[in-house]
């Protein structure tokens, strides 16, 4: 385990992995109820199959499906690790996969048309059910996690990054397939901390799921 000492990785490291985020605006015939951004009426109203986030009102396509090993480790491994830990233990969280929308509100407001966040992280985990309805989750899950992939990388790490930082995201896992997994705890400040990064092979310890450790290099090996 390596304590890291600082908040994001350098543009070096991750220009050296991953493409550059791209943005694509929806066609203007989808029609906004607000002129400045998106918001969750919108997003409800469009109907294709195109799955997509919106971030404070602006629209990210979530291009193409995931690699094999993008959707082993997020749909498959972790999903049924983290699910079966709460299910050994009697617990009444839920674990949901993408795509599972979570709207995102900011002032306490529910309405459609005043909500501006809406994403699909690859795992979250709900320990509230008032949070639960018939459209996803509304509020922050105790836990996400997402699986690095090209499209995605900057995106999970800055946009996101803070996105779930401000909902109060309680611990939020950020995964880089066969190289690290960087965990966040949100502080009493309602800020993450600087992240603590566990190598390829190591055990990632959960901080608010006691006992929970998930080893991605031997779960690919099963």
């Amino acid at each position: 385990m390596i304590r890291e000492g600082k908040r994001y990785p350098t543009e070096e490291e991750l220009d050296a992995t991953e493409e550059k985020l791209i943005l694509k605006e929806p066609p203007v015939e989808y029609g906004l109820s607000n002129p400045l951004r998106y918001t969750y009426a919108d997003y409800m109203s469009w109907m294709d199959d195109q799955r997509r986030e919106l971030y404070d009102g602006v629209v990210y396509d979530l291009f193409s499906a995931p690699s094999r090993l993008h959707a082993e480790l997020s749909s498959t491994l972790i999903h049924r690790m983290i699910g079966w830990f709460i299910k050994k233990r009697k617990g009444k969280c839920k674990v949901f996969h993408a795509p599972f929308d979570v709207r995102l509100p900011k002032n306490g407001e529910t309405a459609w048309n005043k909500i501006y966040t809406v994403v699909q992280p690859d795992i979250c985990v709900v320990c509230d059910p008032k949070k639960l309805d018939d459209d996803g989750c509304i509020g922050a899950p105790d836990l996400i996690v997402e699986v690095q992939s090209p499209s995605t990388g900057k995106r999970d790490l800055n946009e996101k990054f803070h996105l779930y930082e401000e909902a109060g995201v309680r611990e939020y896992w950020v995964v880089f397939p066969k190289e690290k997994t960087t965990v966040f705890l949100l502080q009493e400040t309602g800020k993450f901390d600087q992240g603590t990064t566990y190598v390829y092979g190591a055990k990632v310890e959960s901080t608010i799921f006691k006992g929970l450790e998930v080893d991605l290099k031997k779960l690919l090996e099963m």
